[in-house]
């Protein structure tokens, strides 16, 4: 304890140099929530009991032991991670891991009181909900069209889906005091070449029109549009493009997410941040590592995250950027794979709060370019490090490495038992 206090003395007046105050940096930190993604914890299989053979689905690769079975294990296990994962949290929840208590209820019938325990789950964990509806894995997705699709009857399904989907998300955000994302991800696309482009998309605008007729208190609901550029089986054609989502987000006032592997593996989801801030409501962030055509690694301090976190602390954006992960790794210890990327997301945050930002900007307005690169380059040797390991003494949390091992006994414990 006390030498993580001499420490960070050292690492505080070494900031305040540089005019950073590492304390009022902390403070600041802690209350920025970090929407945490539940389907880490299951491969994305979920819990319900419909009896419908699952169409259009997402895959996660490995078979890891401990996989969570059922509502209780997956929010033991979250709670788990919860404890090596420092500052303020949310959950981010699919209508797939409702409390259904063994029935059959399909997705056009979820209710509200199918996630009150999730909202007492939350109230006593001290933290936030998330929401997404769960437009795949299910027998009317099997075209692979849902919100955009020709056929009427599936086209309304998805949309009563939808639909209920934000009478929830109300709910969590009144009941939980804390503003509900509701994030609208779908699968629909194509394969091979598509003639009827134009047709989805416009099949889809109204059925977004419809879902969004039914107005919500925005201080409990905010409605976010997540796109991507392709997807298993959609690899020639998706519906939900960035540019038809970011322009109907501008026109209707909606937040757009940015999933840092929806993209093009040369596109930077840093370069949009800054690009969009003057005409968007907000930006939801859903950060994961894309390798080649894949999306969703576990999310690593890397220099994208990095600097995806410096365009909001610069724009000085926190309150305009909502932050979240969104990965699923089954080939490696679940909880693991939780913390190693909620962990690098926040290290990135700390890493971007901590840099001397007006001094960076005095070089650039002057001129002063070597300044301006050789400053930001030092900042990579600054004891960033020390500063986050006395963040998370304060938190109550493992500092680097301690917390490996607090997995192991997790896993020995509880994973072992469930084989």
């Amino acid at each position: 304890m006390k030498s993580i206090e001499k420490h960070y003395e050292y690492a505080k007046e070494y900031y305040a140099g540089i005019g950073i105050d590492t304390d009022k940096v902390l403070s600041k930190l802690e209350k920025i929530p970090l929407s945490i993604h539940c389907w880490q914890g299951d491969d994305v299989a979920g819990f319900e009991e419909s009896g419908d053979a699952p169409g259009g689905g997402i895959l996660a690769t490995g078979n890891f032991k401990g996989r969570a079975r059922n509502l209780t294990e997956l929010q033991q296990d979250i709670e788990k991670a919860f404890s090596l994962i420092p500052g303020a949290k949310k959950i981010n929840l699919h209508p797939i891991y409702g409390d259904f208590k063994g029935n059959k209820v399909d997705r056009n019938e979820i209710a509200i009181e199918h996630f009150k325990s999730w909202a007492d789950w939350a109230e006593s964990n001290s933290a936030g909900i998330d929401f997404n509806p769960t437009p795949f894995s299910h027998r009317l997705a099997e075209s692979g069209y849902t919100l955009s699709s020709k056929d009427k009857n599936i086209r309304d399904f998805w949309i009563e889906h939808t639909k209920r989907c934000r009478e929830i998300s109300n709910y969590f955000g009144s009941r939980l005091k804390k503003p509900c994302i509701f994030n609208i991800w779908i699968q629909d696309g194509s394969k091979d070449i598509t003639l009827s482009k134009l047709e989805h998309r416009l099949i889809l605008k109204e059925s977004l029109d419809e879902v969004f007729s039914v107005k919500y208190p925005e201080c409990n609901v905010l409605d976010s549009l997540e796109s991507k550029l392709f997807g298993l089986a959609s690899e020639s054609y998706v519906v939900g493009s960035h540019e038809f989502y970011l322009a109907y987000a501008v026109k209707n006032n909606k937040l757009i997410t940015f999933d840092t592997g929806h993209f093009h593996p040369t596109e930077l989801v840093s370069d949009k941040i800054p690009a969009v801030l003057p005409y968007i409501k907000g930006i939801m962030l859903h950060l994961s590592r894309g390798i080649r055509w894949d999306s969703d690694h576990v999310t690593i301090l890397s220099d994208e995250v990095i600097n995806i976190m410096r365009e909001i602390v610069i724009a000085d954006a926190i309150s305009k950027v909502y932050i979240g992960t969104d990965f699923f790794d089954a080939s490696i210890n679940r909880i693991g794979a939780w913390v190693t990327g909620a962990r690098a997301v926040i290290k990135a945050l700390l890493f971007a709060m901590l840099e001397p930002v007006s001094l960076i900007k005095k070089y650039e307005d002057s001129g002063q370019l070597f300044a301006r690169l050789g400053l930001l380059e030092d900042t990579k040797t600054m004891p960033f490090g020390t500063v986050w390991n006395f963040y998370c003494n304060l938190q109550d949390t493992p500092q680097d490495i301690a917390w490996i091992d607090e997995v192991f006994k997790y896993e020995k414990k509880v994973l072992d038992a469930r084989i």
